[in-house]
């Protein structure tokens, strides 16, 4: 199948399309403000703020004053008026890992709908607390892992769901990273190190597709010659009824992110992505032709996947006309615990 044909049949296309159709029917920008930026993912996450115009990015609010700094694009504010201002209805926050469920509180307590930067803490009790107020109050709440809008993640997740890979019994994915120094210190501080920082990438797609394992295995190990205690060569194991999912996680990994991968092995058919090579690619293996795709083997290269763009876009569309995000509460919470669960930090 040729790239433009799959992009024609493609679920995630028409995401995107209908996202970026609603958005340019809607006059109105959305006041979006942003609190923390500490985490890696805020600088990906301001561009893709200003590039959208469905937003009018108002500010930033940060209190480390190192960290105020560094020069943006749009004016420092404080807290207080990023959080009491009525006309910005939602808070990105991009704040570093140990601050992301008192910011989160802080924003759903003034009112507000929430994108929560990844992982979200590292207690489910505290984020299940959070997850509930948003739900009574009836804001969005939207975590910010990175393949949810991913065309070919979508492509997988439905190929799966339509049942054109058969019986699904198997997925595997390798989420590793190469850190220096003050990463691995960062991800130190937390018993799943590598594994509680990237995994929940991949989780999200097999919590979607598999539901509530039964037992997850956590193997949890330091075996490079870093000094450090980090967790840094890991492995989970998701048990189910008739499935296992596999996830492997290194943290010294020359070039690791074009070697990302996520496969879904079926009966009938297989799916294997590359979601971050270049170009991200889509290998389909089918026993008979199936939906938009045909029998046999094929490799279908994706255009490029600008990472959060698509997240904004829905979450724009949500608070525009009342549809509820894909991702639901309840998927947001067993994404959580199963993440804690492979981590180490809950049984």
């Amino acid at each position: 199948m040729q790239r433009r044909q799959f992009l024609t049949h493609s679920t995630a296309a028409g995401i995107l399309t209908a996202a970026t159709s609603a958005l340019a029917q809607s006059p109105a920008k959305l006041r979006v403000g942003m609190l923390g930026t500490g985490h890696s993912h805020f600088g990906g996450k301001l561009k893709a703020l200003l590039d959208n115009p469905s937003y009018e990015v108002v500010g930033i609010a940060e209190s480390n004053p190192e960290l105020r700094n560094k020069p943006q694009k749009v004016p420092f504010i404080s807290e207080e008026q990023l959080l009491h201002d009525p006309t910005i209805p939602l808070v990105v926050v991009e704040c570093r890992v140990w601050e992301a469920l008192p910011f989160g509180t802080k924003v759903v307590a003034a009112g507000k709908h929430l994108h929560l930067e990844k992982p979200p803490g590292n207690s489910y009790s505290a984020f299940r607390e959070l997850v509930e107020e948003a739900r009574r109050r009836k804001l969005l709440l939207q975590t910010g892992y990175l393949f949810r809008g991913h065309q070919g993640m979508v492509a997988a997740i439905e190929a799966a769901k339509k049942g054109w890979l058969g019986d699904v019994f198997l997925i595997r994915a390798a989420i590793n990273s190469d850190r220096g120094p003050e990463e691995r210190a960062t991800e130190g501080r937390y018993k799943g190190g590598g594994m509680f920082e990237l995994a929940g990438h991949f989780i999200d797609p097999v919590v979607e597709l598999l539901g509530r394992p039964t037992a997850v295995r956590a193997y949890l190990r330091h075996d490079t010659s870093e000094p450090d205690k980090l967790a840094d060569n890991n492995l989970a194991v998701f048990e189910y009824n008739k499935a296992l999912a596999v996830i492997t996680q290194a943290t010294k990994v020359f070039a690791s992110g074009p070697q990302r991968s996520f496969e879904i092995l079926g009966s009938q058919g297989t799916v294997l992505l590359y979601p971050e090579a270049n170009p991200p690619v889509l290998h389909i293996s089918l026993r008979k032709a199936q939906g938009p795709y045909r029998a046999g083997n094929q490799t279908i290269s994706l255009p490029p996947q600008p990472r959060f763009v698509p997240d904004f876009a829905e979450l724009a569309r949500a608070i525009q006309s009342g549809v509820p995000l894909r991702h639901s509460y309840d998927h947001e919470l067993l994404l959580h615990e199963t993440l804690l669960r492979a981590s180490g930090e809950i049984a």
